[in-house]
């Protein structure tokens, strides 16, 4: 059996479609927590505040969508289940619904943040002991570092894609708070419909997507790690 597929070892990606689905589990769940604290117990009363994966599986956005990002070589992201959530029960509605979007976005940049800092103290302790690297080379170079620049750059595709201020995407939501009560209920109205027209945007005109991507992706890797 060959030990790639097009060119990708199978244990790589194995760990980037983990990596990613549980990336997008913490995603979910902290939108339904941080709605949770603003008032709203919907997510709680279904379940979801949990890191059980099978309470957040979407069969085509948790297994189909990343398994195609990485075969295909597209931006590793990817989506859970939705997390439901009722805005009418938020104590402070137009501040409240930004909060809940921003936490997802804000959850992968704490998880590629965590990543980094284990990075950064594993290549110290390297540079500092060159024996204890050398004895440690295989596990270090065959796991250790695969895995958390795996789970840096992963949360760091998904908090940009998601800050990406187009609905349905969480950065939209920013756009509350500025738009008048008439224009929000605009807003409402054509955001289920918004998912198509990313959607084909993303397959007829990906560049403009992978463009902010690996900008943003650029510019955070370089704060996180130099």
């Amino acid at each position: 059996m060959s030990q790639t597929y097009n060119g990708i070892p199978w244990m790589s990606l194995f760990i980037h479609i983990v990596v990613l689905f549980f990336a997008i589990i913490l995603h979910e769940v902290a939108h339904g927590y941080v709605a949770y604290l603003c008032g709203d117990p919907t997510a709680k009363n279904a379940g979801r505040l949990t890191l059980n994966p099978l309470a957040h599986i979407n069969p085509f956005g948790s297994i189909i969508l990343p398994a195609l990002c990485v075969i295909l070589g597209w931006p590793g992201f990817g989506y859970a289940e939705p997390v439901p959530y009722n805005p009418n029960n938020l104590r402070h509605r137009r501040l409240d619904e930004v909060l809940v979007a921003l936490a997802g976005p804000a959850s992968n940049l704490l998880q590629a943040s965590v990543a980094a800092i284990i990075y950064r103290v594993v290549f110290a302790v390297a540079k500092s002991n060159p024996s204890w690297a050398m004895a440690h080379a295989n596990l270090l170079v065959a796991w250790v570092i695969p895995i958390l620049s795996t789970i840096m750059v992963s949360n760091i595709v998904l908090a940009v894609f998601n800050l990406i201020p187009l609905p349905p995407l969480d950065g939209s939501k920013l756009l509350l708070l500025f738009l008048p009560d008439n224009l929000r209920r605009k807003f409402y109205t054509i955001e289920p419909y918004c998912m198509i027209g990313l959607m084909i945007l993303l397959w007829f005109d990906p560049g403009i997507i992978n463009g902010i991507i690996d900008g943003g992706m650029s510019f955070l890797l370089k704060l996180l790690i130099g």
